[in-house]
This record gives structure tokens, C-alpha cells and sequence, in this order.
């Protein structure tokens, strides 16, 4: 005869695997739902970079213009 004990902790593992599985997969869902969410937001710029690659983009543009107007003003850099 089976022991009770026994039959209740292998009923107990097999549905905290069974739920843990379940949640495995919705979390897997979740994070693909947010993947495509930030694909869809990601800014279109030159050569399709990222949103860090366009900060370092914008960073270049503003240094140049400060160096252009520093150069229109005649101030020595």
C-alpha cells in the first residue's frame, strides 16, 4: 500500500511544477509583449540606431553647432 505521506508530496511537487510552468510561460509572454512594444517605439534615425546611439547622435549636432556659433561670434576655441 502507498503511504500517504508520499502520495501527498508527489501530488504537491508535480502541481507546484504544473503552476510553476504556467507562470514560466506567462512571464516568457509578458517579456515578448515588451519587446515588441519597444521595437515599435524605437526612433528612426540614421542607419536605424537605437535610442542611445541617437543621444550620442544628438550630442555631436549640439557640440558642433556650439563650435560653429562659437566661430561666428569670433571666439578662440
Amino acid at each position: 500500500m502507498i503511504d500517504t505521506n508520499l502520495l501527498t508530496a508527489t501530488a504537491s511537487v508535480s502541481g507546484l511544477a504544473i503552476v510553476s510552468l504556467a507562470a514560466l510561460r506567462g512571464w516568457n509572454g509578458w517579456l515578448q509583449l515588451k519587446e515588441r512594444e519597444l521595437e515599435q517605439n524605437r526612433p528612426d534615425i540614421e542607419g536605424g540606431a537605437s535610442s542611445g546611439m541617437a543621444r550620442i547622435e544628438m550630442a555631436d549636432l549640439k557640440e558642433r553647432i556650439r563650435k560653429l556659433e562659437a566661430i561666428a561670434a569670433g571666439v578662440d576655441l
